[in-house]
């Protein structure tokens, strides 16, 4: 078979039929501090020569019937590439492809595993674009990139020397509209946070470390264990998160995304093996957040109406779920998320 049909790829293997239709992993390596360079995997579906559509893309593929997607990633970067534990974050996953990131140390060894391509190159950035046909499919995969940072992320539990962090990430620029009902000063802060940090309360508060340094912070519970609120979610099965980005100079970079989907796969995931749906809900008037989880695969459903504060008008907040087996697979699976 030559040609990709609804259900079987070009070279005749089934294809899920749900969205998103599959995963493409963008494989970045810093020759130094500034410049990147991808990798490209020349396909020889059309020979060695051919330079057209789809000649040349990152690492991706179809999802099986029944494969999750994050799994299908990791999948094809390592029957690819040859590329295994390693930790891609997602980019964009509310397209029909799904789209993920990894960096690798400048020495990563490539593997063509797959005789799906004859051969592979590091490019940069205006070479990848200009490479990968169709156009659209250049500028979905390393468009973004150019602007995503080189970062790691980290996440450890909060202790009480955070509480001024938090007090500071609460009241920058872009965070403080959605902070106004938070404590304002340390002994407020320890009095809504420091049973959480204590252990004495079902939520758990955690710090995100990028590069190294304290840069926001997250909080995760069982949402049957408050009661209105599962009411008014109407998924008392569901885990339930927060986060913020504290760092103005890390904000509409990307990290964002990063984070969250780091948080889900390396935090939440492990921390709740059984829990089928993870989900947060951001006030309506907050696009950058909902963005952010329509980025990481959630979808938006009910919402759920506030109390007006003083001198604010009444607003709602919409619950955004990610469906856990859909994207990560569930435990019985016998998949390493990791």
């Amino acid at each position: 078979m030559s040609e990709w049909t609804d259900t079987h790829t070009w070279d005749g293997l089934a294809r899920a039929l749900d969205r998103p239709e599959g995963a493409a992993v963008v494989v970045r390596r810093w020759t130094d501090d500034k410049h990147q360079e991808f990798l490209l995997l020349h396909r020889n579906a059309e020979g060695s020569d051919y330079e057209g559509d789809w000649a040349w893309t990152s690492p991706a593929g179809c999802c099986q019937p029944g494969e999750a997607v994050y799994p299908a990633a990791l999948r094809e970067l390592a029957e690819e590439a040859g590329l295994s534990g390693l930790d891609p974050w997602a980019v964009d996953l509310s397209g029909p492809w799904a789209r993920f990131a990894v960096d690798v140390e400048a020495d990563t060894e490539i593997s063509l595993v797959d005789p799906e391509h004859d051969r592979y190159e590091w490019v940069g950035l205006e070479q990848a674009l200009a490479r990968v046909l169709p156009e659209a499919v250049g500028e979905a995969q390393f468009g973004e990139m150019a602007h995503l940072p080189r970062v790691t992320i980290g996440f450890r539990r909060m202790v009480d020397a955070d509480l001024a962090h938090v007090l500071r990430w609460q009241q920058a620029s872009h965070a403080r509209h959605w902070f106004r009902d938070e404590p304002q000063d340390l002994a407020g802060a320890r009095v809504r946070y420091g049973p959480r940090i204590d252990g004495l309360s079902p939520v758990r508060v955690w710090v995100v470390e990028i590069k190294g340094k304290a840069s926001g912070y997250l909080q995760d519970y069982r949402v049957r264990d408050h009661h209105d609120y599962a009411l008014k979610t109407q998924d008392a099965d569901a885990v339930g998160f927060d986060y913020l980005i504290g760092e103005p100079h890390l904000v509409s970079r990307g990290v964002g995304t990063a984070m969250v989907w780091a948080f889900l796969r390396d935090v939440l995931c492990p921390s709740y093996p059984d829990t089928p749906r993870f989900s947060a809900s951001p006030d309506h008037r907050n696009q950058r957040s909902l963005r952010v989880l329509e980025k990481c695969g959630f979808t938006q459903g009910v919402r759920i109406d506030l109390p007006a504060a003083d001198g604010e008008p009444a607003t709602s907040e919409i619950v955004c779920t990610l469906d856990r087996a859909h994207w990560f697979g569930m435990p019985d699976d016998a998949v390493d998320v990791r």
